[in-house]
């Protein structure tokens, strides 16, 4: 009865937490040059003619020119500016928006790393602040800064995109709108120098900007719009989510390549299926912290950070038998789906190397448990 008692007083509280938080907008887009900060600069104006107290946290026009218009007669907050290697530069004022509480704010480039120094290391860590503050904030952020999306992004188009956000970030937001070009337009905007100053076009068309990236960005875009927009139907309108009883495990070796694209996979089933995730991590005994080469126990730390961030719960169980103790595992947390590497890399190896993994899927098979390979 107690139990009870305190489950429903925290869950009271979560409803007043909530409601004191601020609301949440992100417009995402295929790539830059789409009209992302335009838009957010229109719809501050439409906010300031409606009477609402709306300011300009950090806005990047890129000195676009039609983009930059748009600030004028609208209330920006004074940039911080910093010292750092010899230059002088600005940041956005955390402290400042907080402090003039204005029931709206535009921070644009969500992804941004901020300048050494400053109070958080990432600017979406400013706007979890300000949200917590109960200020309302509308930002921005493209398709390829979402961290389970990164390997995709860079198979399409070979770059290593640096700057990415937590997939929970944009799960956080209250609303998301895609803002969408076709490939033929965004390409024509890029030549009228409508994105870039014109030494860097020729550059971009050969790169980011090749009809068939951009065509599969937009792709990625509309299907992550969707997902948000069907995760919030299922809260909001069904009362609660359809696959609630989904849970994933992604079983990870010490082989950090494989794990980190293990683990971004098994992140982006568990998002759709809005659904609690674990990462199994089985650490066998010459992988011990006294034996392990300190670069793979390096890359371990860093990919057991990025599972918590992508909303993970990290396990980590010391066995020599790796089959067994994922069976074992998986019956104790209700695991529906098993997630693990494609068979030539090194976890399942070991698995195919042992009798066991022919228990592995008889165990399998008889509790309902799937199994993912996942390339």
């Amino acid at each position: 009865m107690d139990t009870e008692k305190e489950n429903n007083v925290k869950h009271f509280l979560d409803l007043i937490q909530r409601s004191r938080k601020g609301k949440f907008k992100v417009y995402i887009g295929m790539s830059a040059g789409v009209g992302k900060t335009y838009r957010m600069l229109q719809e501050a104006h439409t906010l300031l003619r409606n009477g609402i107290d709306i300011k300009i946290g950090f806005i990047e026009t890129h000195n676009r020119k039609e983009t930059h218009d748009l600030l004028d007669g609208l209330p920006v907050v004074p940039r911080r500016s910093l010292f750092y290697k010899g230059k002088h530069l600005e940041e956005m004022d955390l402290q400042a928006i907080i402090n003039l509480r204005p029931e709206v704010v535009i921070v644009d480039e969500l992804a941004h790393t901020n300048i050494e120094g400053s109070k958080n290391e990432k600017r979406w860590q400013d706007v979890m602040e300000i949200l917590d503050a109960g200020i309302n904030v509308i930002s921005a952020l493209n398709i390829q800064h979402i961290e389970s999306l990164n390997d995709d992004v860079r198979e399409i188009t070979g770059v290593e995109v640096k700057e990415r956000i937590p997939d929970s970030v944009l799960k956080a937001a209250d609303e998301v709108v895609n803002i969408d070009l076709t490939a033929d337009e965004l390409i024509t905007r890029l030549k009228e120098g409508k994105i870039y100053t014109e030494d860097k076009i020729a550059a971009a068309l050969k790169n980011f900007f090749k009809g068939d990236h951009i065509l599969q960005l937009r792709e990625l875009a509309l299907k992550e719009v969707a997902s948000q927009v069907e995760r919030k139907v299922e809260l909001e309108v069904a009362g609660n989510t359809v696959f609630k009883h989904e849970r994933f495990m992604a079983c990870i070796s010490s082989n950090h390549q494989t794990a980190k694209k293990v683990i971004r996979k098994t992140a982006r089933l568990a998002n759709y299926y809005h659904s609690k995730w674990y990462v199994l991590y089985v650490e066998l005994p010459h992988e011990s912290s006294d034996k392990i080469a300190l670069d793979k126990q390096r890359h371990l730390i860093n990919n057991f950070k990025l599972a918590t961030e992508l909303g993970a719960e990290v396990i980590k169980v010391k066995s020599t038998t790796i089959a067994k103790t994922i069976t074992t595992q998986a019956d104790a947390l209700k695991i529906t789906t098993i997630c693990v590497g494609k068979p030539h890399l090194s976890l399942f190896k070991v698995i195919l190397s042992t009798n066991i993994f022919n228990d592995l899927l008889n165990k399998l098979s008889s509790s309902d448990i799937d199994l993912i390979i996942l390339s």
